[in-house]
């Protein structure tokens, strides 16, 4: 794996070398720092924003709505970067009856100096992939508040187009075009329901679902049992603006019709597998290492067809995943209606193009250890040297 960045990386650094801060994206059901005491959501008992740190990098590291819709989310972003009053859009607001500026969400900013001469890399896991691309989105696009009369929302972020302000996206593990996994649980049993282990045991007295656009806070004296059971009953989930939608493949593939890759921004996808192809029966079932949390999850993501909206249904190139999203929607996005972004295999010394995805071979780690959680010291050892080696591409991306 060293060898496999440190020549192109020497290559390019001989030429030029940007000092752009990295900002990390967590997705569904993440946390921020301060929400788990020292288990981070970024590498668990050991820091990656920390490792970041300590080898040179700028780095921030944003905590938004675990189960909100990738718009809150990217729009949180944003404001959590650049400060101010958060203010997700009148008529966002308006069509899904949301508090447009929540009182309670307004920053001091990680990085208010943030504007197309001082850009930044983003860096999503799973959703935060997406997360990042809506963000992409918002920044580049003059979003109306009323179409008819063309009148532009009114917004730090909305209503204006700022190219620039983005060197570099890169995701992992992130379903670009849905999970099955999204699908299988909205129709087996209640999306909510599968996850609520996790939540109950990340849920301390810091961690919040962060939908307060949404009317939903956890009380002072209210018990942890009874601020999810408020949340899975909400109307939020009855609509598109969730979390739900945009993981879905039906969801994902609407967002893949205009969340479009930007002919000024490079981009990368980091590819994992955690199951292998079973030679008697075909299907793919999970490696011996992998989290038993997801066991079962691998297998059935690994064996099922998914009908979709469109009249298609997937096949057996959907059956490799890492336990919670499918491998061949980690590599870039596919199915939106204006035909798939620009994906080719990373060279590591062809010359790089802003505007396409930059695609690397599938690593064997499953959906929370290539983010640092249940992994053997072994495999710690080889993430910890992907992340940094992945940080210094990015350094030696051209300077605007």
């Amino acid at each position: 794996m060293k060898r496999f960045f440190f020549l192109s990386f020497f290559i390019r650094v001989l030429f030029s070398q940007n000092d752009y801060p990295i900002v990390l994206i967590h997705g569904f059901f993440g946390w921020g720092n301060d929400e788990m005491g020292n288990y981070r959501y970024w590498g668990g008992y050991k820091d990656i924003q920390k490792m970041y740190e300590e080898n040179g990098f700028i780095v921030y590291n944003v905590s938004i709505g675990p189960i909100s819709s990738n718009w809150d989310r990217a729009i949180e972003v944003y404001y959590q970067l650049k400060g101010g009053q958060i203010d997700y859009g009148f008529k966002h607001s308006n069509k899904y009856d949301l508090i447009q500026k929540p009182p309670d969400k307004r920053y001091d900013g990680l990085y208010p100096q943030w504007d197309k001469n001082h850009p930044v890399h983003l860096i999503g896991h799973s959703m935060g992939g997406q997360t990042a691309r809506m963000l992409q989105f918002l920044l580049e696009t003059e979003i109306l508040e009323n179409d008819s009369l063309n009148i532009k929302e009114n917004s730090d972020l909305l209503g204006l187009a700022r190219k620039g302000w983005i060197a570099s996206i890169t995701s992992l593990a992130t379903p670009h075009d849905g999970s099955t996994l999204a699908d299988i649980v909205t129709k087996t049993f209640p999306f909510v329901q599968y996850f609520i282990g996790l939540a109950g045991v990340v849920g301390t007295n810091f961690y919040n679902f962060d939908l307060s656009q949404w009317n939903i806070n956890r009380a002072l004296d209210e018990t942890w049992s009874n601020y999810v059971q408020r949340m899975r009953k909400h109307k939020a989930w009855e609509t598109k603006n969730i979390s739900s939608w945009d993981l879905s493949l039906d969801g994902a593939a609407e967002l893949n019709g205009f969340l479009n890759a930007s002919p000024d921004i490079y981009y990368f996808s980091y590819n994992f597998s955690a199951t292998r192809k079973d030679n008697r029966t075909g299907y793919h079932v999970p490696d011996k290492d992998v989290f038993l949390l997801i066991r079962s999850r691998a297998k059935l993501l690994g064996s099922k067809i998914i009908f979709k909206k469109d009249g298609n249904e997937t096949d057996s190139t959907w059956w490799e995943n890492d336990g919670i999203v499918n491998t061949r929607s980690m590599m870039g996005p596919t199915t939106g209606q204006n035909g798939p972004d620009p994906i080719v295999s990373y060279v590591e010394t062809d010359p790089l193009m802003q505007g396409q995805w930059y695609t690397f071979e599938p690593i064997k780690l499953d959906h929370y250890q290539s983010v640092g959680h249940m992994i053997s010291k072994e495999k710690r050892e080889i993430l910890d040297s992907i992340y940094i080696n992945h940080a210094r591409l990015l350094l030696s991306l051209p300077k605007y």
